[in-house]
């Protein structure tokens, strides 16, 4: 898969929430290293004013790895709702993909796809 097919791809899945009134903004970019390898950063902006702000490194070459990522929810005070990522922490969690809560508690989390973060945060809405 190119780079450029998995942004059409974000592109169609935040269209698609776009006709639900859900979504009031967007903004993407993309940092190609290669036509396989590459950032791609987001922040969407919800009917409530929340915000997810995303970022993807990207390795396509072979089966799509997410090799760095992050995917903060916040209210509109900036207030964390959750947050996703992969990052190495200290002291060290217990697991590389791991979900922050509003509570200070970190806990082990698969690496979840967009299309799943918006299933939770639409949960959450609605």
């Amino acid at each position: 898969m190119l780079l450029s097919e998995y942004l059409s791809d974000l592109v169609k899945l935040i269209d698609e929430h776009f006709k639900t009134n859900l979504i009031i903004d967007s903004e993407l970019t993309t940092d190609s290293r290669t036509e396989k390898i590459g950032i791609i950063k987001g922040s969407i902006t919800f009917s409530n004013n929340s915000r997810l702000i995303f970022t993807e490194y990207l390795d396509l070459r072979y089966k799509a790895k997410k090799l760095n990522y992050s995917f903060h929810y916040q209210k509109q005070d900036s207030t964390l709702i959750f947050r996703y990522d992969n990052a190495e922490h200290r002291p060290p969690v217990d697991a590389s993909g791991h979900k922050h809560l509003p509570s200070g508690k970190i806990v082990a989390a698969e690496l979840p796809s967009l299309k799943d973060i918006f299933t939770e945060i639409m949960d959450l809405l609605l």
